[in-house]
């Protein structure tokens, strides 16, 4: 098991719509998870929802070499804005999101994008820092979030597409399908470890089908 979370002890956000109690356990068999193929998904990772009351056993682990170190966490608020709209490194708009496009290289619906960056966005630098203001965080583990990066938007569309495609996550219709979709769980990056990102469908959650979930397995080296 990867993580249980206390959906009591959490806030309430609109459209986010969690259990108001018992618990939620995120089960991933992290190096499988990450080799499996696209068009085959939820062979090494489930989403439980046990309700309170609920008698539990703790089961013994098959192999003690796979066990990690338990750490409880608490719950926090935190301003996670879409990755078009964070800033980049050295304080620019135009980061990662936009580095390795021209003007006259960009789709129209890229170019909208951009216009709407530059022109409809003034204060779009005050916006940021109110945000990061009133919520900062540097939390490893995140509940919620957006499916913006290039990873999670190409693993979901070659997971949920019938021919297993993978679309950039700057394709109007890649972006489209993944605002379809919220994380119910998110590790942050660590370098030479697997991460991993609970996906599902807003209507999904809404309606408790925690066997919808969607994982996203990555492995970041140096």
């Amino acid at each position: 098991m990867l993580l249980s979370v206390d959906c009591g002890a959490l806030p309430r956000v609109d459209g986010f719509d969690l259990p108001a109690d018992g618990t939620l356990l995120f089960f991933v068999h992290q190096e499988m998870d990450f080799d499996e193929s696209p068009t085959d998904p939820g062979q090494y990772s489930r989403v439980v929802y046990v309700p309170d009351g609920t008698e539990t056993a703790v089961a013994e682990p098959p192999d003690s070499a796979c066990v990690g170190e338990r750490i409880d966490v608490c719950a926090e608020l935190r301003a996670d804005l879409p990755l078009w709209l964070e800033e980049g490194d050295e304080g620019e708009d135009w980061h990662e999101f936009w580095e390795d496009l021209e003007w006259d290289d960009m789709s129209p619906f890229q170019q909208r994008l951009a216009r709407y960056m530059e022109r409809e966005l003034p204060h779009l630098d005050e916006l940021r820092s109110l945000a990061y203001g009133l919520w900062p965080s540097g939390a490893y583990l995140v509940i919620g979030g957006y499916a913006d990066d290039e990873e999670t938007i190409g693993s979901i569309t070659a997971k949920t597409l019938a021919k297993g495609e993978w679309f950039s996550y700057l394709d109007e219709d890649a972006l489209r399908l993944a605002s379809e979709w919220i994380p119910l769980a998110n590790e942050g990056r660590i370098y030479t470890e697997y991460y991993t990102k609970f996906m599902i469908r807003h209507d999904d959650l809404a309606a408790a089908r925690w066997d919808k979930t969607l994982t996203v397995t990555n492995f970041e080296a140096p």
